[in-house]
């Protein structure tokens, strides 16, 4: 007989009031990386590239030739030892010219495996369009597809998908001019914390010097003898402490039984119940045997019992103002599981008795 285990963890996530780095809370509007993508060409593959199909390689292949001064006729070129694929990378803020970057690169089209293949020079643009990096070099591919005569394979990983280490080389700088202000944007907009940052900011810079536009946004003015030093003005931003306020949430995930919950969670009075009902089935059929040298027939009869139990329920109390160590304390008392628990936290926060956020992922 099988026995099912439920694992119940219940975790408390403290919310006590920390002192944390702006760093951590915001990111700086226009300080961030930018997405590149770009197409190309990966040969000296093992036969493993696009099929005689893919039109697409074939006239890039051409063209590539014709760019080199060779003219060929598409419809003789072969393509298994060449794929069509895809270049990402990302750009980092202040990238400068000749750095170098880690790209991505992703079939296209319908080859098997990247594996020993090489780049094929890409240019990457950016959402403007223009030209940021270029991506050339041997592609490594963590997986592999190996099959037999017989059409049997094996495949491990994605074969169809590798990086270049360092293949994409910057072409055009990024600069970013801060100006006289510097605008922090939040991480997880909220009313509270957005006040407490401007109070700490002001009492490092002095009074004025940080405004909240919204929940999310700050504007700091930069003082000026960091016009010229905004690097530093930057780093003594960053390093200013904050203690940021959080919702009252609860998350529960019902697959592996885990339940996150702030000390901050209230409940106001609620009583809650809790039994077992099992049901069991079981089928017995019985054989009807005729007499000797009769006329009868053997018929099997179904005989089917059914067996109800119904566990003792156990009525808790919740008094006005229940902080999470006491509901848990009133969860384990009437033995609550996983499952149980996510419907009994859907149903006080039904009932209006449940001051928190509850998300079940």
């Amino acid at each position: 007989m099988k026995r099912l285990v439920l694992i119940f963890f219940l975790l408390f996530a403290s919310t006590d009031v920390l002192a944390v780095r702006v760093k951590d809370l915001v990111e700086i509007q226009g300080v961030r990386e930018n997405r590149l993508a770009g197409y190309g060409l990966v040969v000296g593959l093992n036969g493993t590239g696009d099929k005689a199909g893919s039109q697409f390689t074939i006239r890039s292949l051409a063209n590539m030739l014709r760019n080199m001064g060779i003219t060929v006729d598409p419809n003789m070129l072969k393509v298994k030892n060449v794929a069509a694929v895809m270049v990402t990378a990302n750009l980092p803020p202040f990238a400068k010219s000749s750095q170098k970057l880690d790209c991505t690169v992703s079939s296209v089209g319908d080859a098997s495996s990247l594996a020993g293949g090489t780049l094929i020079s890409a240019p990457l643009h950016g959402p403007d369009g223009k030209v940021y990096a270029l991506a050339q070099g041997p592609v490594s591919v963590g997986g592999f597809s190996v099959g037999g005569a017989s059409g049997s394979e094996v495949t491990k990983n994605f074969p169809t998908v590798g990086t270049i280490p360092g293949g994409a080389v910057v072409e055009r700088s990024l600069d970013l001019d801060m100006g006289r202000e510097m605008i922090l944007v939040m991480n997880s907009p909220d009313f509270t914390t957005a006040h407490r940052m401007v109070e700490s900011i002001n009492a490092r810079l002095g009074s004025g010097a940080a405004k909240a536009k919204d929940l999310s946004t700050i504007q700091v003015e930069v003082p000026q003898e960091y016009w010229d030093r905004t690097v530093e003005f930057i780093a003594m931003i960053e390093s200013v402490e904050v203690s940021p306020d959080v919702r009252a949430r609860v998350i529960v995930n019902e697959r592996t039984g885990t339940v996150v919950m702030g000390n901050n969670v209230r409940i106001s009075t609620v009583a809650i119940a809790h039994g077992n009902l099992s049901i069991e089935i079981t089928e017995d059929p019985a054989v009807s045997q005729p007499g000797p040298f009769s006329r009868g027939v053997t018929a099997v009869t179904p005989q089917t019992g059914i067996r109800v139990e119904e566990g003792g329920q156990r009525l808790v109390m919740l008094p006005t103002g229940t902080s999470i160590g006491d509901l848990v304390s009133a969860l384990n008392a009437i033995g609550v599981a996983p499952r149980d628990l996510v419907i009994i936290l859907q149903c006080i926060k039904r009932t209006g008795a449940l001051h928190a956020d509850l998300e079940v992922i």
